[in-house]
């Protein structure tokens, strides 16, 4: 005798559907609300994001931290704070630094005005490394850099370039690791246990908020920094933020991008070339590919 089915005829729901469902209403609760899209992000990366807030928020489940997205608007910073996850040390990476200093910064002086895009730029410990890199290059002067980020949260902090004090040893490491010319506390002031960066470090620098999966090109760049940001896009949205430094990039223009990144299968790949693979700086090509007849 056949009947309709019942939920006992159902198999039971694992753990982890209910979570990958539990993210993509919390994905679509913030894109209808706020205006965020985060739904080409990588899942794996986003679910542990989302898990993370739920548990600082106190929430039992993924669907209570919904309930805060849709009523609490006041908490859009600190969503949007724990799901970029900005964190950064200044010149991390040295062996790319040092890089920027003997190759690329020496290239880009033949310029009368240098523009440098720091796209994710956290809470802005690469943007003053760079300043600095432009300072002991004597470039500083014809030089702007363009800091950007997601989270108002970080740009905040990073406009405010005072750090904990407990980081000092190993950014000066860093500092001599890329062939610092001076000691990097020659660059910052230290009280209590906390450190202030020059403000001639400021002079400039300017901080906005962009949204890389959103907004369209944001300045004409020599060179363009996204470090460690793309590992947590999903391939179709690292082309298409690729593409947008393309098309933000001069004929020539340098990407640097993050030591577990590459462009080695994005399709934005033909129109650079590896200036210096080993620490992921490539070269926009000085004139496009022809198109296909």
């Amino acid at each position: 005798m056949y009947g309709c089915a019942t939920d006992v005829d159902k198999p039971a729901m694992n753990t982890s559907d209910l979570d990958t469902i539990e993210v993509e209403l919390f994905v679509q609760a913030l894109q209808r609300r706020h205006g965020y899209d985060f739904s080409q992000y990588a899942p794996a990366s986003l679910t542990r994001r989302v898990q993370q807030l739920a548990d600082q928020m106190e929430c039992k489940t993924i669907s209570g931290l919904i309930e805060h997205v849709l009523h609490e608007p006041q908490l859009l910073p600190r969503l949007l704070e724990g799901l970029t996850v900005p964190a950064s040390d200044m010149f991390r990476d040295p062996a790319m630094f040092r890089v920027l200093r003997e190759q690329v910064l020496p290239l880009l002086a033949s310029y009368p005005q240098i523009n440098i895009w720091q796209a994710g730029c956290a809470h802005g410990q690469e943007v003053y490394s760079l300043a600095i890199l432009l300072e002991e290059a004597g470039l500083y002067e014809r030089s702007q850099i363009f800091a950007t980020d997601l989270s108002e949260r970080a740009l905040e902090q990073a406009e405010a370039g005072i750090y904990n004090a407990r980081e000092a040893q190993q950014w000066s490491r860093n500092y001599q690791a890329s062939g610092g010319t001076h000691s990097l506390a020659d660059y910052y002031s230290a009280r209590y246990n906390l450190l202030k960066l020059d403000q001639r470090l400021r002079r400039h620098v300017t901080f906005a908020r962009h949204n890389l999966v959103a907004d369209g090109v944001f300045c004409e760049a020599h060179l363009i920094l996204c470090r460690n940001v793309l590992i947590y896009f999903s391939n179709p949205l690292q082309d298409r933020v690729l593409s947008l430094f393309r098309n933000s990039l001069v004929r020539g223009g340098f990407l640097g991008l993050g030591m577990r990144e590459s462009l080695d299968y994005a399709s934005a790949a033909a129109n650079f070339s590896a200036f210096a693979e080993p620490v992921r700086i490539y070269r926009l090509a000085s004139q496009p590919e022809p198109a296909l007849s």
